[in-house]
């Protein structure tokens, strides 16, 4: 995974962690924890959510923001498992809008996040915690 842009000339750098949105607001609370991690480990770089449906801020409101605080260079990090259609279909084309509204700022679509092998790694790790370290059924681990 490549680390977050850093700051250009002075500017800030930023990251948008967008995720899909969800009508209970307790959804959002691992999404506000990664980026709690990322602010406290990075104070530097300007970090916000965004959302494509149900919550605030959307994406062009989140990169707005990045954009008048002077941003101009922004990761954005897609929150998702897989590449599915939203991140396939709707996010290019929220992507163009932003880019179009902030010529000045470059934004960078990575891939979503589940496919990167260190969280899929992670994720495999948490699922080997839950079965039995030895006896029937036990896995050869390395």
């Amino acid at each position: 995974m490549k680390p977050p842009p850093q700051p250009t000339h002075g500017a800030p750098a930023g990251l948008i962690l967008f995720a899909h949105g969800a009508r209970d607001p307790r959804w959002a609370g691992p999404f506000e924890a990664v980026a709690g991690l990322l602010r406290a480990q990075r104070p530097g770089v300007e970090v916000r959510l965004a959302f494509l449906e149900f919550m605030t801020p959307t994406l062009p409101d989140a990169g707005a923001e990045l954009a008048a605080a002077g941003c101009r260079d922004v990761a954005v990090l897609p929150m998702f498992l897989g590449t599915g259609g939203h991140v396939r279909k709707d996010l290019p084309l929220l992507m163009d809008t932003l880019r179009q509204a902030h010529p000045a700022t470059q934004f960078t679509l990575h891939p979503a996040v589940g496919e990167m092998p260190a969280v899929t790694a992670a994720m495999a790790a948490v699922a080997l915690g839950l079965l039995p370290a030895d006896g029937p059924g036990a896995l050869d681990t390395p």
